[in-house]
């Protein structure tokens, strides 16, 4: 059975909905590359694993905070820029209720 791959016109429907315009040459690498990833999990999904405890995160640290800092950050206009809608200064987004 052939593996599923990702098309051209998936990345280009992700490229939809992440609102980013590709060049062709750029929405063929980029199903290559897709391609190349879900390759390497395939080639995960068949190591040997029998008897190996699961691990959560691959390094034995719990609860690491940093004190909170401000940094620069994006002026108004500049966030609502590349927004599809805005309305009043803020993002539109739909209704969902």
């Amino acid at each position: 059975m052939k593996r599923p791959q990702i098309s051209r016109r998936e990345v280009e429907h992700i490229a939809w909905l992440a609102r980013i315009e590709l060049t062709d040459e750029e929405k063929t690498i980029f199903t290559e590359q897709l391609n190349e990833i879900l390759e390497y999990f395939r080639k995960m999904d068949s190591a040997e694993t029998e008897g190996v405890p699961p691990t959560y995160h691959v390094l034995d640290l719990a609860n690491v905070y940093r004190e909170d800092e401000t940094h620069e950050s994006l002026t108004k206009e500049e966030a609502l820029s590349n927004a599809p809608k805005k309305e009043k200064g803020f993002f539109k987004a739909p209704r969902i209720v």
